[in-house]
């Protein structure tokens, strides 16, 4: 069998397409003006990939239709057809084209005389994006002359706790997509003909300004393109200083000394890897405590960094707990991250739930009079701690940090399992430490600022 012409439209341009047709012919024609790729999205995609191949358990002794390279997909194309009709019952990455769209499906299973498709996410459910992105491969599927009797998402059951050995049958949920996929068929139909009439103008790009679409759903990757010549100066007016002193005054009467300003580090893997642990478990593995006894008095600092990723959630609570006795505020920067990651291991550790739960009930949020009652043009309009403390506290910053932010403090730590050199685990255990303690100096710091108000 030939292999067929190269397709026009793959299911990641057609997404591409859906979301702003400039992003496509960016992509198609001017690909050199990409953002650089950050290490997390690097990660998210090496997710999905690592995820899907776990999957493949589900369906075992299937046969593999992935291509030598990713520019080889027509010979997929060619290869699933002959495994089709050789009778083979579970295809991975089988793929198919039609009229120049090509997709490729993760799991392909016949069952008596019925296909059923499966795609893979690396998600705890199926999200809003996942139904044009499977409509578009049932479309190609379909109309490329294969009848589904079904299409599902398989994602991550984030219900399911590791105990031994990974049990692949539970960590996987499976939901049937088909009714909504067959409700996007036409739209699926025109705006292949629409995009292609994109591509085939190779000399014009499309003109769409910047908006919502840029970041919906998901952060575009020409944004700095798009954005390139906006004097932000010019265009963005963070307005007056506001400062409500009332708000203010009410914030600070709540806080009682000591005053412990706490932050957390934690890492997480997509497929949980030790007993305990579940799909995108938040693992602490970090905190810093600051602690002010008395008005005047020099802040203590308190530190704890896991040996590894082995280390058990319970070293990390008990030791936070000997740190912050049971009575004065325990001070957070964003209340969302750090009470629900103790909430968690009250349920996973219920001999110190009390302790625990003393802990909660302590908790203010720093970061509460700084989204609502004090405001500077240098916030330039946000109020995580990373923009207001350069704003506020100039003599303080992350810049200058080996590591300056929270991802980096996660990849840093998860990847010392992989580090063999003795001295690079030290300088990186030193910048962690470093980092988070910075954290919880920023909110001391943020603090005496108030105060001063």
């Amino acid at each position: 069998m030939p292999l067929p012409p190269r397709h026009i439209l793959s299911k990641s341009t057609f997404m591409y397409g859906c979301q702003c047709p400039k992003r496509l012919w960016l992509h198609k024609y001017r690909p050199e003006v990409r953002d650089e790729m950050d290490e997390e999205q690097e990660a998210i995609f090496q997710r999905g990939t690592d995820v899907g191949k776990l999957a493949e358990q589900l369906f075992p002794g299937g046969v593999d239709a992935r291509p030598e390279t990713p520019y080889a997909y027509q010979q997929s194309v060619v290869d699933t057809a002959r495994y089709i009709a050789e009778g083979r019952d579970i295809i991975y990455e089988a793929a198919f084209q039609y009229e120049g769209l090509l997709c490729a499906v993760d799991i392909l299973v016949k069952q008596g005389n019925q296909w059923y498709a499966y795609e893979v996410k690396s998600t705890g459910s199926v999200k809003p994006p996942h139904i044009p992105d499977a409509a578009f491969q049932y479309y190609v599927i379909t109309q490329a002359g294969l009848e589904l009797a079904d299409f599902s998402i398989v994602h991550l059951n984030t219900d399911y706790v590791r105990f031994a050995d990974l049990n692949v049958q539970e960590l996987f949920t499976s939901e049937s997509v088909l009714d909504r996929l067959l409700l996007m068929q036409e739209f699926i139909h025109e705006k292949g003909l629409a995009l292609k009439t994109v591509v085939a103008n190779k000399t014009e790009m499309p003109e769409v300004e910047v908006g919502d679409h840029c970041y919906k759903p998901y952060n575009c990757d020409f944004l700095g393109y798009c954005y390139q010549g906006i004097d932000d100066e010019e265009e963005v007016d963070f307005g007056e200083p506001y400062v409500n002193h009332g708000a203010i005054k009410a914030f600070l009467s709540q806080l009682e000394y000591p005053i412990y300003h706490i932050d957390f580090e934690s890492w997480r893997t997509v497929v949980p890897e030790y007993d305990g642990h579940w799909p995108f478990r938040q693992v602490c593995f970090q905190y810093s405590v600051h602690v002010e006894r008395a008005p005047g008095v020099e802040p203590e600092h308190n530190a704890y960094l896991a040996e590894g990723t082995h280390s058990s959630s319970l070293e990390f609570i008990e030791s936070l707990l000997g740190v912050l006795g049971t009575q004065g505020t325990v001070l957070v920067y964003n209340i969302s991250f750090e009470k629900p990651r103790l909430t968690e291991l009250m349920n996973e550790h219920p001999q110190h739930a009390e302790a625990i739960q003393n802990v909660i009930d302590r908790i203010v949020d720093l970061m509460k009079p700084f989204r609502k009652d004090y405001r500077t043009p240098e916030m330039q309009g946000k109020w995580t701690i990373k923009k207001v403390l350069p704003a506020l506290v100039p003599e303080l910053s992350y810049n200058e940090l080996t590591i300056g932010n929270g991802t980096d403090a996660s990849n840093a730590f998860y990847h010392l399992q992989h580090t063999q050199n003795p001295d690079d685990v030290e300088r990186t255990r030193a910048a962690l430490l470093e980092y988070c303690k910075l954290d919880t100096l920023a909110m001391v710091k943020l603090l005496e600022v108030l105060r001063k108000r």
